[in-house]
Order: structure tokens, then C-alpha cells, then sequence
């Protein structure tokens, strides 16, 4: 079997009941704005697949290889110059000040959480990414790069697959059910004993994925710098534990843009320096050898890294539970000022920052595999240092500071995220469930004490991680053995109505049994294992962990979905009452939730409007929104009545959001000067309009 077919084959099958979803909820059709999101579907689809099948079958040139003629390649002592080590430093610090004076407006746990959920597209965009590419994807795709190539984009170019599930399947039950925390979901769903075994299994996620971060930028201080691994990891994580306990997201969106920008332009151009250094693009390209350039690495002969494996653990296993399930993530989309927005920055995400991103993350192993080929490094060089290494050959004083500063972006726009979102998590369902009464000053005080606590388990797990051979061993085996009793409950729950809780519990606890079991007896997984062999490890408690370390993933998906189906088909189902606005087939009655009436996605374009200040701080709706009145002319440009959602905004495109708010139409008011909002004292503050009335602002219409 080629690894290419493979993925397309079972793969094909998840986008194509995304598509049917979507149709059958009339989001895709065959004409008007269905048809224009069908095409858009069907285009990135075909686009991604051409380019892979190129990639993986087109006829190539490639150069002879020359033989290295230089001095061995010998690390003397830190790298870098002084003048790089002040950029690091004063990036550091930068993210500081970023982080704590962005955040110094939080005043609430919907801010602290969400960041007021009041952000545009493109700024989601950019903090997914810089959230999506951790300091281990550097070093892990590096190493994966100098050994196999292009293959190493495999995991950034599936996501694509998952697109009509997440865009119109989950993510309007999602934003409209109003959840905080992905186990509040499944308590809605399912009961509060399925939610005790999430808040669980998230935890353990959530906080595994602090500790490989922190590992790998302990790893990476100790590289450059010969500090020990755990003391670095402390350095670092203090300094992200410092920006997000002061503003929350509004902290974590902020300055994983700035940290987004700074990932992208610096590891595009370690690329650009190496293809510089080899003479060109096609000096480059074909010193890159041909099994090099291929999509896919064989199919399932090598154990490290076989194409199938990588498929079920990072393509469909991970890849679900990074944007269904990662409580970062799914706060991220949550802050977004619509549902529209949410989806404009997944398809950004998808077809053009995670192509970028594959490329910059892979960049110092591609080019370190074309320098030894093309005989400009020493062949001795091994994977794990392939990184380091490149930049320390390519990179002038200043710009080594600055790559070095970009994998330092990668760590902190990561841990932040997942900070946050264990916050989320702690507050909303370890301590609402025990303390109901808590006031929001309390809650936001425990979330900020989480993230202090969240930071030193984190460092806490970095020796448990040391003893794996690689991060690239140490990511793998952990998200294969956690992800899958989570993701299959969670889309069994979504789009089979018929799932009901006994099974989910089920799924959930007998899954994670089973993938025990595995790591204690691996031999299990053979028969699941396409092929792929069994691999060698000295024995010891848990060596099992690094055997079937991708199979693992398909075994847990298969014996998961097994347990599910087989008890939701003895069990009795929740009646469709009881969860509608929590299933598929059901958003109308989540949006009609969300807004307090029935209403549709759509939404005005917006209007140019003026503040009119007021004493009336009134709140109203499911979500206790601030209430504005509206002018006559504004409230017909806008077709808006009373009970209606609105949002507020500065003018100013380019703030993205940061001062702007949703706000409730408490009346319509034809004595009002045209174009005039009202807003109260606390809209006041939020659109930054305190002793600046007259500035311009713009309105929308929403749902």
C-alpha cells in the first residue's frame, strides 16, 4: 500500500461525511453561498492532494552527491554571539511587557477565558498557528526532516481532511452552546459522571503537553547555552506563568500574535539563508534527495516513522483532539466576535498558515539534509542537533538571536495556551462543582492560581520526559496513548444521536484500559499494526510505551469506537429534547439559545456609527450583555429590532478587536441623532470611549 492512496482512501471517508453533515444542514448545496462553501471545500481538497501526489510520484531531478571535504563540526561551547543573547533577553522581556499591558483590563473569568470573545479572524489565525507550533515542533520536525525529508509535512497537510466536520459540524454547536470547557460539554451531554472521567483525561493532556514543551525548551537552553534541562525549563516557564496569570487571553492572543509573526518570518528565512548558502532554489531543491522530496515516507517498513502510523496518530487521532478537544484551541475559536470569524481562521489556518508553517518548522532539517548532500556539512551531524546546527553555520550575529528567539516564541505562544485552557478547566469543573456559590472575583483568582500551579506541574513532568530517547518518541507515545478514548467519545457524541452516556463513559475508561494494556503487553497491537514491525527497546517498567508508538493511536480509535458502538446499541439514549443544541442536525435550537429568540447565521454588514454616553448599565440575554439603544436610521441600516445581538467596535480594522464588545438592542429610538449607539459606563470602558466620545465606531447585526 502507498502512503499517499492510504490517507485519501480513509481519509476521503472523513471529509466526505464532513460534507454530507454539512449538506444535510444546508451549508453546502448546489447553489447561492452553499455552493460557494462546496467549492471551497472541494478546492482545498484538491489542491493539497495535487500538490502531495507531485510531491510524491512526479519526475525529479537530482544532482550527484559530493563528498564532504571540511573540518568535522564540533560544538565549542555556547553558540551564538553576545549580541544574541541581548535579543533573546530582550525578547523576553518584550513578551512581558506585551502580555501584562494587554491584560491589564481583565476583570472577569469571560475575560480571562475568552478575552471578552470579541476578536477578528485574521488575529485568531495567527495565535492558532503560534499556538499549533510548539518549541518541540522545531526540533522534532527538524529531526524528521534530516532523516526523511518533505515526508515531515504529512501531519501539517492533513488537516484539511477534517475541515467540514469542524467548520460546520462542531464548531456552531460549539460557539452557540456557550461551554467554557470541553467537560462541560460532555456533562450537558452526557451526565456529570462522563464529565468527571473528561476533566480527568484533558488534565492529563492538557498538563503532559506543558511538560514536553517545557522539556524541549529545557533541551534546547542546554544545547546552546550548557544550562541544565530542568533549570531552563523553569527560567522559561516562570516567564509565561508571569503574562498569562496577569490578562488571560486577551495576554495569550496578544502576544501570540507578535510571537505567530516572529515564527513564521524567522524560520522562512532560515530557509531562504540556507537556499542561499547552496547557490539557489535549484541548487537546493535537487540536492535534496529524491526519497527526500517525497510526501510520504514507505508505507509501514520503518518503525520510527512509517506513513501509516503517522496518519492515525497525528492525522486523525491528534488532529482531532488538537482542534475538537484542546481546550486552547476550542477558547481560541471561542473568542472569535461570531461564528463566521471562528471559521474564516480555521480556513486560513488550514490552507495557508499550516503550509507556511510545515516549511518553517521543518526548515533547518531540510536544509541540513541538503548541505550534507551537496557536501557543505559535515555528514556526521546528527537529527536532534540539526536545528542548532544550521542556524549556528548560516545565521550572521543578531539573526542567530532572532531564530533563536522565534523557537523561544514557539515554547511560550504553546505553554501559554495550554495554561489558560487548564485554568479553564480547573475553574469550571474542579472548583464550580465544589465551591457553586463562588463569586467571579473568586473564580478569576482561582484561574490565576492555577496557572502558577499548572507551570510547576509542568516542570515537575520535564525528568519523566527526559528518559525518552527523543521528543520526537516522547510526543508521539504520549498523545497516541491519550488521544484516542477522548476523540472517539467526543464525535460518536456529536453526530450519533443515538450515543448515549453509559457508552461514553464506556468508551472513555475502557479505551484508556485497553491502551494501558497495550503499553504493558504491546504484542497486543500486532494484528492492528498494518504491518508496521514491533519495535526493540531495552526492557523496563513502561518500554512499552516507545513500542507501536504510532500504532498505538489506531489500535486505541478501533478498540474506542468498538466499545462505544457496542454499548450505545444496549443502552437507552437520552430523548432528542434533552440534547438538542448539543447534537448534530440541532444548531438552530443552539443558536436560538445563544440569542435568547430564533435567528439565523447570517449577519449585517457593518454600519457607521457615533456613541451617545449613558447611566443605563442594564445587562440582558443568555450571555447578561451589556443594552444599547440604537437610532432609527442605524437600527434599519442594520434591519435590527429590540432583543437583537449587535457589535460594537472601534473603527480602526487593524485593532482586531481588542476594543470592541457584543452588545443587546434594548429599544429603537426615532429621537435619537442619526448613526447614535448609546452606550453605558461599562461599554464605555471596554471600546476605550472615556472622555473620547466622538470617536468613530461601526456596528453589526449578528444572527
Amino acid at each position: 500500500m502507498d502512503g499517499f492512496l492510504y490517507q485519501y482512501l480513509v481519509g476521503g471517508g472523513v471529509f466526505a461525511f464532513g460534507v454530507a453533515i454539512a449538506w444535510r444542514q444546508g451549508y453546502v448545496g448546489l447553489s447561492g453561498k452553499p455552493l460557494r462553501n462546496l467549492l471551497m471545500l472541494l478546492g482545498g481538497l484538491f489542491v493539497i492532494a495535487g500538490f502531495q501526489a507531485w510531491l510524491q510520484y512526479g519526475s525529479m531531478t537530482e544532482r550527484p552527491q559530493i563528498a564532504y571535504t571540511g573540518d568535522p563540526y564540533v560544538k565549542d561551547g555556547a553558540l551564538g554571539a553576545p549580541v544574541d543573547y541581548v535579543i533573546m533577553v530582550g525578547y523576553f522581556v518584550s513578551m512581558l511587557v506585551i502580555g501584562t499591558w494587554f491584560g491589564k483590563g481583565t476583570a472577569s473569568t469571560k475575560d480571562f477565558f475568552f478575552g471578552g470573545q470579541r476578536f477578528a479572524w485574521w488575529l485568531i489565525a495567527f495565535s492558532m498557528v503560534a499556538t499549533t507550533i510548539g518549541s518541540y515542533s522545531f526540533v522534532k520536525y527538524s529531526k524528521v526532516a534530516f532523516g526523511y525529508g518533505i515526508a515531515s509535512s504529512q501531519t501539517y497537510l492533513n488537516d484539511w481532511l477534517w475541515a467540514p466536520l469542524l467548520i460546520f459540524g462542531w464548531l456552531p454547536l460549539l460557539y452557540f452552546s456557550r461551554v467554557v470547557s470541553i467537560p462541560e460539554y460532555f456533562a450537558r451531554r452526557f451526565g456529570p459522571e462522563t464529565r468527571k472521567v473528561a476533566t480527568a483525561l484533558l488534565l492529563v493532556y492538557l498538563v503532559g503537553y506543558v511538560g514536553i514543551n517545557l522539556f524541549t525548551m529545557g533541551k534546547a537552553l542546554h544545547y546552546l547555552l550548557g544550562w541544565p534541562v530542568l533549570l531552563s525549563a523553569v527560567i522559561v516557564g516562570g516567564i509565561s506563568a508571569v503574562y498569562v496569570s496577569a490578562g488571560g487571553q486577551t495576554s495569550v492572543i496578544m502576544t501570540d500574535l507578535f510571537q505567530g509573526a516572529m515564527l513564521l518570518v524567522v524560520g522562512l528565512l532560515l530557509l531562504f539563508l540556507g537556499v542561499e548558502a547552496l547557490g539557489g532554489f535549484e541548487s537546493f531543491w535537487e540536492h535534496l534527495p529524491r526519497e527526500h522530496r517525497r510526501a510520504f515516507p514507505a508505507f509501514n517498513a520503518d518503525s520510527s516513522y512509517p506513513a501509516v502510523g503517522v496518519f492515525w496518530q497525528d492525522g486523525i487521532a491528534n488532529t482531532a483532539m488538537f482542534y475538537f478537544l484542546n481546550q486552547g484551541m476550542v477558547m481560541r475559536l471561542l473568542s472569535a466576535r461570531s461564528v463566521g470569524d471562528s471559521r474564516k481562521a480555521v480556513i486560513a489556518v488550514f490552507l495557508i498558515l499550516m503550509p507556511i508553517a510545515a516549511m518553517v518548522v521543518a526548515s533547518g532539517g531540510w536544509v541540513a539534509r541538503a548541505m550534507v548532500h551537496g557536501g557543505a556539512l559535515d555528514p556526521s551531524v546528527g537529527g536532534d542537533e540539526a536545528f542548532f546546527v544550521v542556524a549556528d553555520l548560516l545565521a550572521r550575529p543578531g539573526v542567530f538571536g532572532l531564530i533563536m528567539a522565534a523557537l523561544t516564541a514557539a515554547l511560550m505562544s504553546t505553554v501559554d495556551t495550554l495554561v489558560t485552557a487548564v485554568a479553564a478547566i480547573v475553574v469550571n469543573d474542579v472548583y464550580m462543582p465544589l465551591r457553586p456559590n463562588a463569586t467571579d472575583k473568586q473564580m478569576l483568582s482561582m484561574a490565576r492560581i492555577s496557572s502558577w500551579a499548572i507551570m510547576l506541574i509542568g516542570i515537575a513532568l520535564v525528568p519523566v520526559f527526559m528518559t525518552f530517547d527523543s521528543i520526537y518518541s516522547a510526543h508521539g507515545a504520549f498523545t497516541a496513548a491519550v488521544t484516542p478514548p477522548l476523540v472517539v467519545a467526543l464525535l460518536l457524541g456529536v453526530f450519533w444521536r443515538r450515543f448515549t452516556p453509559q457508552a461514553a463513559w464506556w468508551t472513555m475508561v475502557g479505551g484508556s484500559v485497553a491502551i494501558a494494556a497495550s503499553i504493558l503487553w504491546p504484542e497486543i497491537i500486532t494484528p492492528f499494526a498494518h504491518g508496521v514491525p514491533m519495535k526493540e527497546v531495552e526492557p523496563g517498567f513502561l518500554s512499552g510505551a516507545s513500542q507501536y508508538k504510532f500504532m498505538r493511536a489506531f489500535f486505541g480509535m478501533v478498540v474506542c469506537t468498538g466499545i462505544g458502538i457496542s454499548v450505545a446499541l444496549v443502552t437507552k439514549p437520552r430523548p432528542l429534547a434533552d440534547v438538542k443544541g448539543l447534537v448534530w442536525g440541532t444548531v438552530a435550537e443552539a443558536l436560538a439559545a445563544y440569542k435568547g429568540k430564533p435567528g439565523t447565521e447570517e449577519t449585517s454588514d457593518f454600519a457607521d456609527a457615533r456613541a451617545q454616553a449613558s447611566d443605563d448599565d442594564e445587562r440582558q440575554g443568555p450571555g447578561q450583555l451589556c443594552v444599547v439603544t440604537l437610532a432609527a436610521d442605524l437600527a434599519a441600516a442594520l434591519e435590527a429590532g429590540e432583543g437583537d445581538l449587535v457589535f460594537v467596535t472601534d473603527a480602526r480594522a487593524w485593532l482586531g478587536g481588542l476594543r470592541a464588545s457584543h452588545a443587546v438592542v434594548g429599544a429603537v429610538d426615532a429621537g435619537l441623532e442619526a448613526g447614535v449607539v448609546t452606550v453605558g459606563p461599562t461599554l464605555q470602558r471596554v471600546l476605550g470611549l472615556d472622555g473620547n466620545l466622538g470617536r468613530p465606531l461601526k456596528v453589526q447585526r449578528l444572527y
